[in-house]
């Protein structure tokens, strides 16, 4: 047996068909006619465009307008004028081949977003790959795999997909697919997820593991993949996926009921979005709202910053859409290890612990002042609620809230107009924060948990350093003792608490986090329903003890083996 990263729920069993493209072997070479190199790559991109807009055309039509978006995206990488004007001055001033240069240029584009912290962020280098294989095969006539001709039903195995190869693909022969690369927030994860294909991802080598015709059968939950498996084994798994899709009808049947135990604590079930595109699957999977849409990705794949008017028209669409649901609005984390090519910030030893987030906000405060305008101008279509990210200790937030209101000032001065009930949170993510938050409480709305960082900065583990990743553990006896810390300190001076870290859509968190007290829970679309159908499974009371229990305990290895035996 293989354990991946389980990207896409469902169990698949079928024969494996290989993907492999074929090799680019790019060299540099020396060249004489520039003009003709130059000619080589504007052609090679036109071709690009014309298959990527194909691509979204067919996207569209199968899969909606927001997952079609990626390939906006991608036709945007090739419409970006640093990528295109630093290819072609390569080519130029070094007299090299128009595929090395252009090779050159979109690699360093790559290292940028691959060294991010932000695995959203990091995740973006794959489409960035993708566009720039497309390019590069078109240079050097290479054919782009199309996976929309297959002949029979098959589970696909590759090192990675592209977002091109999973949108063009045809949904009724692909059972499933496995990859030796990708996380649960890569482009990959996010198609199988709504095309609702079974996927696991981060395999490392399973490409050597198997040839085209085995016998393949993959749990997308849990990351399970056997190859060749037993009678007994492929009965097991036959069993399983009837099983799963039985529960997925029980899971529609839960549209439309509330989030409550069954002794009648009801609780609040929100979504983790990064752009308005993601409202789809927040309504498709019956959301009560937003509980941390992610601004910074308007600042990303630009030039230059946003101008008020194009935030306030991202923020307006989001809340006018789900009006008058909740919408929890973080403002701007980005900066230190999560760089924009426009904003020149020095290299730092330790950027985790950097120039960051509400730290570059009150450094720099005409950038904060712009998205806290076009916040307060959104206001009106909808319910916004304020998140200050990163706050380390009382000063910050004082100053976030001091900022806020003269801004509130400006706009009465012009006589326009901003809800007058909008609450302002933020986010514990940091120790500090954890400690003082009974002093925080007085000063706030509310609090929401960002379990990310929080377990990375408590226990002091890189959280992408593979040596040491067992150690980055939500069980942790100390992370769970601030959570519950936090929650106390917020219910004492009567806030809510949320959290909207990973934590929060973890099946096996959620008894927990239910009997500590937790208001609200934020997660990705497809978890909202499962994670509704736990809670109206459980009685508050049985929650306490649990949590009380929990709290007890010395390790994460004891936590962890008693929420097992008790989800059983």
């Amino acid at each position: 047996m293989f354990m991946g990263t389980g990207a896409s729920e469902g169990i698949a069993l079928g024969k494996a068909l290989m993907i492999e493209n074929e090799p680019l072997n790019i060299e540099k070479k020396e060249i004489e006619d520039v003009q003709k190199e130059k000619n080589k790559l504007l052609e090679a991109l036109e071709a690009s465009k014309e298959q990527l807009t194909k691509v979204k055309e067919k996207a569209s039509k199968e899969l909606g307008a927001d997952k079609a978006a990626i390939f906006e995206a991608h036709l945007m990488i090739l419409d970006d004028p640093e990528l295109m004007q630093n290819s072609i001055n390569k080519i130029e001033e070094e007299k090299v081949n128009a595929e090395f240069a252009f090779k050159e240029v979109a690699d360093q584009f790559i290292t940028i977003f691959e060294s991010m912290d932000n695995e959203y962020m990091r995740e973006r280098a794959a489409d960035i790959k993708d566009v720039s294989d497309r390019v590069l095969r078109n240079i050097v006539g290479q054919k782009v795999i199309d996976l929309s001709m297959l002949d029979e039903e098959v589970i696909l195995i590759a090192d990675d997909l592209t977002p091109s190869d999973t949108a063009t693909m045809d949904k009724e022969k692909v059972l499933g697919f496995l990859t030796n690369i990708g996380g649960r927030t890569s482009h990959t994860a996010i198609m199988a997820r709504s095309l609702e294909i079974p996927a696991v991802v981060g395999l490392k080598d399973i490409t050597e593991k198997v040839n085209t015709g085995d016998f393949i059968v993959l749990n997308g939950e849990t990351g399970e993949v056997i190859v060749n498996p037993t009678e007994e084994e492929i009965k097991k798994y036959e069993g399983l996926k009837e099983q799963y899709e039985k529960n997925k009808k029980e899971l529609e049947e839960i549209i439309g009921k509330d989030s409550i135990t069954i002794d009648g604590r009801e609780v609040e079930l929100v979504g983790n979005i990064g752009t308005p595109k993601d409202i789809a699957g927040l309504k498709k999977n019956d959301a009560e709202g937003v509980g941390l849409y992610r601004t910074e990705f308007i600042y990303m794949d630009r030039d230059s910053m946003p101008t008020e008017e194009e935030q306030f028209n991202s923020y307006k669409e989001v809340l006018e859409s789900l009006n008058p649901k909740p919408v929890v609005i973080r403002t701007l984390d980005i900066g230190g290890d999560k760089k924009l090519p426009y904003l020149k910030i020095d290299e730092e030893m330790n950027p985790f612990l950097g120039y960051r987030a509400i730290r570059l906000c009150l450094d720099q405060k005409e950038i904060f002042k712009t998205q806290l305008r076009a916040l307060l101008r959104a206001s009106v279509y909808g319910n916004l609620k304020i998140m200050f990210p990163m706050i380390s200790s009382l000063e910050e937030l004082l100053e976030a809230k001091k900022v806020l209101d003269g801004v509130k000032s400006d706009l009465d001065k012009e006589g326009i107009k901003y809800a007058d009930n909008i609450e302002v949170g933020m986010m514990i993510e940091v120790p500090s924060a954890a400690i003082i938050s009974d002093v925080l409480a007085k000063h706030v709305d509310f609090f929401s948990i960002g379990t990310n960082d929080l377990i990375q900065y408590t226990t002091a583990v890189d959280r992408m350093n593979e040596k040491i990743h067992n150690l980055y553990n939500p069980f942790n006896p100390a992370v769970l003792r601030l959570i519950k810390m936090v929650i106390d300190n917020g219910h004492k001076e009567n806030i809510w608490v949320g959290m909207c870290g990973e934590a929060a859509g973890d099946k096996r968190m959620i008894p927990i986090l239910l009997g500590m007290g937790l208001d609200e829970f934020s997660m990705s679309a497809s978890s909202i329903l499962p994670a509704r159908r736990i809670i109206r499974s459980l009685k508050l009371e049985d929650t306490k003890k649990i949590a009380n229990e929990v709290l007890n305990m010395s390790t994460a290895e004891e936590i962890e083996k008693y929420i097992k035996n008790i989800i059983k």
